[in-house]
């Protein structure tokens, strides 16, 4: 199987106008991946499927990740005028990078199987952010092994995969409204199939309930 920078130069070169960028995995197994932008992943999806030297035909995981806003601190060097004369100074800044969530592919080729090791090699998708553009393109077209795990991202974790045939919640109920998966979800003090609390869950509802009282 070609690494990562290979497979990203060969798609460089059959899609010139896919964006599509190198995620370096600094751990031991440096297990890199790419990341290809919504426009362009059902295009980089079919090439990397109908490519006889890829031929990634199998997706055997497609999942979700959460990533949440976060404040990054960082020190930058302004100019400022200092008894009278500019000067370079060194002030610490903090700004908030916007969340986002996140779709993950493993792909593998059954058709070059034990005859070629390796992999697999990870896609991933990236919406606009966690709230009103959470849109990504299904590849359920591309692998039809990522059907159901695309609905389960959907339900876990709320990506809305446009395209996909068969949209709908896997694990919760149709009128849940939240996604569990959230790195902010909050559980409930009760569940609707569990009607007497208990354990942890009656400890949960007795707070709430002394808040709500107070």
């Amino acid at each position: 199987m070609k690494t990562a920078q290979e497979i990203l130069a060969s798609i460089q070169s059959a899609l010139p106008e896919a964006s599509v960028e190198l995620v370096l995995n600094p751990s031991p197994c440096a297990q890199h991946s790419l990341l290809v932008a919504a426009k362009d992943a059902v295009a980089v999806a079919s090439f990397l499927r109908a490519d006889p030297e890829l031929a990634l035909d199998f997706c055997s995981n497609a999942t979700g990740v959460d990533w949440p806003g976060k404040e990054i601190t960082e020190k930058v060097k302004v100019t400022k005028v200092v008894d009278g004369a500019e000067t370079i100074v060194e002030e610490t800044v903090k700004r908030v990078e916007p969340g986002y969530l996140e779709a993950v592919y493993h792909l593998f080729s059954m058709k070059h199987g034990p005859k070629d090791p390796g992999g697999p090699v990870v896609l991933r998708m990236r919406t606009v952010n966690r709230t009103d553009q959470v849109e990504l393109p299904s590849l359920t077209p591309v692998w039809r092994s990522a059907e159901f795990q695309e609905r389960e991202i959907f339900d876990l974790f709320g990506i809305v995969f446009t395209g996909h045939p068969d949209l709908r919640r896997i694990l919760m109920w149709d009128e849940f409204e939240d996604h569990p998966m959230r790195r902010d979800y909050v559980d409930p003090d009760d569940y609707e199939y569990e009607p007497t609390p208990h354990d942890e869950v009656l400890k949960r509802a007795e707070e709430h309930k002394a808040g709500v009282v107070a």
